[in-house]
């Protein structure tokens, strides 16, 4: 039976449904403007990866979505498109998807690397694309993502069952961003 949702304390790993999401270090003792570097400030590598040279990204990028008002069409048609495979059995806030319409992407160790994502939506849900930045603290990336010109569109919201919360803004262009962390 797949995990439904667990914070991995210290280890930087969010999983939903045994799809693994790197949403960067949540320790209570650590600044959030540090949340990717090790207490020395070098970069620091989510667990089992290989450390990384050079410039990091401070934040990372770790989910996307893609939603429309028939999921079901979306999913074959990126299904078809990409060889994706989806799992619909998971939680997702009903600000994102009607339950049981959102498919997370299926992810499998012989496919190479990639972020977690996932296709839904449903009928009442405009059609958008947005990827997710992890965050230590979803409502104060919100506040700060307002009080640089942004706007907030949804959140934050918590999957029903979850540690997960998530939350939309657009940019001063009008671009769609989430941020996602623990609740």
């Amino acid at each position: 039976m797949p995990t439904p949702f667990v914070v991995s304390p210290y280890n930087q790993i969010v999983v939903i449904n045994n799809h693994r999401c790197y949403v960067g270090d949540i320790r209570p003792d650590r600044n959030p403007e540090q949340a990717s570097r090790g207490r020395d400030g070098e970069a620091q590598s989510a667990p089992g990866r290989p450390a990384r040279k050079g410039r990091t990204m401070g934040q990372p990028v770790v989910h996307f979505e893609i939603i429309g008002t028939d999921p079901a069409k979306l999913r074959g048609y990126y299904g078809e498109l990409f060889g994706w495979e989806f799992d619909t059995s998971g939680p997702v806030a009903a600000e994102v998807s009607e339950q049981g319409e959102y498919g997370f992407v299926e992810q499998r160790q012989t496919d190479g690397p990639g972020i977690p994502g996932g296709v839904g939506g449903g009928s009442g849900y405009g059609a958008h694309t947005v990827f997710y930045v992890g965050v230590p603290d979803v409502e104060a990336a919100l506040r700060k993502a307002e009080s640089l010109g942004g706007t907030r569109t949804m959140g934050p919201s918590r999957a029903p069952g979850t540690g997960l919360v998530v939350g939309h803004f657009t940019d001063p262009e009008g671009n769609l961003i989430g941020v996602a962390g623990p609740a």
